[in-house]
């Protein structure tokens, strides 16, 4: 008899929306060790939760650093990044609070190939924009334009039909 492999079937189980996030991208940041972890440090001391972080690849010694906080926290983010810009070469901060975080969440998305692609596709039928991505085994977020929110998490929720009733097996 043949051993059979077993692969968890995803469920999509909701959309999470949140608008009330800003973004913060950090550009010309020195490509060393210990730079992120002195620039997370700060936030952490200054009672910032930090959400999702993107690090780009260096290019020419230097990388570049965006992550999202909660909409309210923006001016305790500003105030401390003075501070870091005065300690480590960075070459530009950039704050943006126009933005919203659409996150599908579900199960077993780590052994289901192409949750992630079925997503971003659908998003891009809708003709929105994705400014960051972050994903985990139970949860794919997707930054888009505040605007855009309601329609990106609308039209999540028709494409992984969370819209119908499910039957129970």
């Amino acid at each position: 008899m043949a051993k059979k492999e077993f692969i968890e079937e995803f469920v999509a189980s909701g959309v999470v929306l949140n608008e009330k996030e800003a973004k913060i991208a950090i550009r010309g940041v020195r490509d060393e060790p210990g730079v992120a972890g002195f620039i997370f440090t700060k936030l952490a001391e200054g009672g910032i939760n930090v959400d999702m972080i993107v690090q780009s690849s260096s290019i020419q010694g230097e990388s570049n650093i965006s992550f999202t906080v909660m909409e309210d926290e923006l001016k305790k983010v500003e105030k401390i990044m003075e501070e870091v810009k005065h300690r480590i070469k960075i070459k530009e901060v950039i704050y943006e609070r126009d933005i919203s975080k659409v996150s599908l969440i579900g199960a077993g998305m780590r052994s289901h190939p192409g949750v992630a692609a079925r997503m971003f596709t659908c998003l891009g039928k809708e003709k929105i924009n994705i400014d960051m991505i972050s994903t985990s085994e139970i949860k794919i977020s997707c930054v888009v334009k505040r605007r855009e929110g309601r329609k990106a998490a609308k039209a999540i929720h028709r494409e992984f039909q969370l819209d119908k009733e499910r039957e129970i097996e």
